[in-house]
């Protein structure tokens, strides 16, 4: 039992995990939030684009969003620990459970809770769009649940990227921009592309590192399938698509040519692919993963400010 505790201590210490508000915090991965304010961003900067912004809409919009991601990671935190897969030596979890002692049966409520806020936000956001927002929201608030939850999560199969990328990509920007243009064009679906891609190497990255333990957990990801090098050689594969997709669309006029500023994060993308490389212990490769989400951050952050000053000029 001694060992037990030395190691939560120092898998604590080298995450550099606090108590107080900071269980809470971690509780909701902030690194992998760049998944929701980041679609909502860009989405909200095309409709700008093509009409004007009502900021009402766009909070509601993003903090409905970060609610539902929220919820998903709390969920993922409560399942993986019923299924036995989080332990104390767990890294990129929340570590509520196994190294902060909360009882599971309430990270699973909070998670029911941020729901139902995101539902009345919901009701809000519906009123003053279209109600087929409603059956839009709900399926993504189930597939978040069904990640993990289930019979079989999708966190299981090979399919996890994809179903994160497009609805937590594609349509998060496709509802953004709707709910501000009452409309979905096609110049809005390409631009999402690149983002998409970035969303789902988010959780690629997330599965390279958990390669080992979800092996042993039985589950099939890309990383489990084809195994650790092949996956990152994959991540990178995903990263020049987005790159080469979005000079494509500055070529033929879909975006503007400052969006070539994106192209910094690409500094960040290649740190990515260097602090995977070699690495097979998962705290050696959490920087790795973070820099993903960072990747992802950047690249949007530009990417809105490129759209930005092409309406400005």
């Amino acid at each position: 039992m001694q060992s037990t505790n030395n190691l939560n201590v120092n898998v604590k210490e080298a995450l550099n995990e606090k108590e107080g508000f900071h269980v809470w915090w971690r509780l909701m991965r902030p690194h992998t939030l760049t998944a929701s304010f980041i679609p909502v961003s860009v989405g909200t900067m095309i409709a700008y684009i093509d009409g004007s912004i009502n900021w009402l809409l766009f909070v509601a919009m993003l903090i409905a969003c970060l609610l539902i991601q929220s919820a998903t990671n709390m969920f993922n935190e409560y399942f993986d620990h019923k299924r036995g897969l989080d332990t104390e030596e767990s890294v990129g979890i929340g570590g509520t459970i196994v190294r902060d002692g909360i009882a599971p049966k309430k990270i699973r409520n909070i998670a029911f809770i941020f729901y139902g806020i995101s539902i009345l936000i919901g009701v809000y956001i519906c009123a003053a769009s279209s109600w087929w927002i409603a059956v839009i929201g709900l399926i993504c608030m189930a597939f978040g649940y069904l990640y993990t939850g289930g019979p079989l999560p999708i966190s299981y199969t090979p399919l996890g990227e994809l179903f994160s990328g497009v609805l937590m990509g594609s349509v998060i920007i496709g509802i953004t921009y709707f709910i501000q243009t009452g409309t979905v064009t096609a110049t809005m679906i390409w631009i999402s592309l690149p983002i998409t891609i970035f969303i789902g190497s988010i959780n690629l990255s997330n599965n390279i590192r958990d390669r080992d333990g979800d092996e042993i957990g039985g589950r099939k990801t890309i990383p489990v399938l084809i195994g650790r090098e092949k996956a990152i050689t994959f991540l990178a594969i995903l990263f020049i698509i987005a790159y080469v997709l979005t000079a494509i669309y500055m070529i033929i006029g879909i975006l503007p040519i400052w969006s070539i500023i994106t192209f910094l994060s690409a500094i960040k993308a290649r740190s990515v692919i260097q602090n995977f490389r070699g690495k097979t212990a998962p705290l050696e490769m959490m920087p790795a993963m973070k820099a993903t989400g960072i990747t992802n951050t950047i690249y949007g952050f530009l990417l809105a400010i490129s759209l930005l000053i092409s309406k400005l000029v």
